[in-house]
């Protein structure tokens, strides 16, 4: 095993000071059940990477969004949802690692999305365990930047629509656009917009049309205010 997980932590991009929190991280309960091997599986460290995850994500999203605390609490919850944790296993090939009872891996247990999300978590909070909250991390920025990079662009390809609902936190907020010039030919005309809020200008766009227009300059409001980069 210890060749294996020399592998995984060239994967991880982090180097166990103590290999066997890593060997735990990877064991299931399937497998410690059987009485191979180590007898205590992952899941107490589940339990602690959890927290470590959902701190590490609240942090950097708090840092690098200025939405309000509904649309930071939506992103997080897509950052480490079930569905999110299964994708980063995959790009580790995690399911290769681990530590499974003879009837959990003929069952395909090393590809089963609840199993390899929790071994994630337990992964994290192995990192966590052997090199603190720094490299807890580092290891995981490498994830939720992507992730949220790739949300953020399913999410906000109607900029007009999210920019409204994100104002509308605050109902004493107001937005318009304003067609500020114009110019071409009938057949190849340019129109620029400015968004307003409360009369302040918090974003400007050129399109072909209005709307082309009014989309451009709420996309660029949204990046102004730390969304869509």
């Amino acid at each position: 095993m210890s060749g294996q997980l020399d592998v995984l932590m060239d994967r991880l991009g982090y180097r166990f000071k103590d290999p066997a929190l890593l060997q735990k991280a990877l064991t299931h309960s399937s497998y410690a059940n059987e009485g191979r091997g180590s007898k205590e599986s992952n899941e107490r460290l589940e339990f602690l990477g959890d927290s470590v995850l959902g701190f590490v994500t609240a942090g950097y999203l708090f840092h690098k969004d200025r939405g309000p605390e509904g649309e930071l609490t939506k992103l997080r919850a897509a950052l480490v949802c079930e569905k999110a944790l299964h994708s980063y296993s995959l790009q580790l090939g995690l399911g290769d690692f681990l530590l499974l009872g003879r009837g959990e891996r003929n069952t395909g247990g090393a590809e089963r999305p609840s199993i390899l999300a929790d071994a994630f978590e337990a992964v994290t909070a192995a990192i966590y365990l052997d090199g603190g909250l720094e490299a807890a991390r580092t290891f995981l920025m490498r994830f939720l930047e992507k992730e949220a990079s790739a949300h953020r662009k399913r999410h906000f390809k109607d900029y007009k629509t999210t920019l409204q609902e994100i104002i509308q936190q605050n109902p004493e907020e107001a937005l318009e656009y304003v067609l500020t010039g114009e110019s071409g030919p009938d057949h190849d005309k340019q129109f620029q917009v400015e968004v307003h809020l409360n009369s302040n200008v918090i974003g400007t766009g050129k399109g072909r049309s209005k709307k082309e227009a009014e989309q451009a300059a709420a996309k660029e409001a949204l990046a102004l205010m730390g969304y869509g980069r």
